[in-house]
């Protein structure tokens, strides 16, 4: 019984840092070009960034050759600053872009990048396990809503509710 259920516990865990069908991690990534300061510009909503504004994530190297992850926004409804810090490590091979992140303890989850400008690391459209999961990043607070369209026309056809999305305010 005890096997059992370390087995399932095992097999839920791995499923936490899955990417969804249809959906392709970028290739030819480079982390050195990703690390530094991301604005969310918009995202599907979920519990652990609800109602936050001024949402930013900023990725850095650390000791053990991870990721640090510390994600930030306000709390306008508690007039507060809300932080998380976390580690984050590839899953497969560095030139993807597939890592998993962990904010608990050795619980991790996706972070699938699926859409990069890999030209000047502008911009990104990220995911989780799931397609409940979805966020666009930028490296400056606004996105020119014609590329904002763009990457969010590129989520629907892979099968994203993207009518759901959440816009953040800076």
């Amino acid at each position: 019984m005890i096997k059992r259920l370390f087995f399932f516990i095992l097999f839920l865990m791995s499923a936490c840092v899955n990417i969804p069908e249809n959906v392709s991690p970028v290739t030819g990534f480079d982390i050195d070009r990703y690390l530094g300061t991301w604005y969310e510009i918009a995202r599907l909503d979920h519990s652990f960034e609800r109602g936050l504004e001024s949402v930013t994530a900023d990725y850095s190297y650390r000791d053990d050759g991870g990721i640090k992850v510390v994600n930030r926004g306000f709390d306008p409804a508690k007039n507060k600053w809300k932080e998380t810090i976390g580690k984050a490590y590839f899953v497969d091979d560095s030139n993807l872009g597939r890592l998993k992140v962990s904010f608990w303890g050795p619980f991790y989850g996706a972070y699938n990048i699926i859409n990069l400008d890999k030209d000047n690391y502008s911009y990104s459209l990220v995911c989780g396990p799931s397609k409940s999961y979805l966020w666009i990043l930028a490296r400056e607070p606004h996105m020119e809503d014609s590329l904002k369209s763009e990457l969010i026309k590129k989520a629907k056809v892979l099968g994203f509710e993207t009518d759901k999305m959440i816009y953040v305010k800076h």
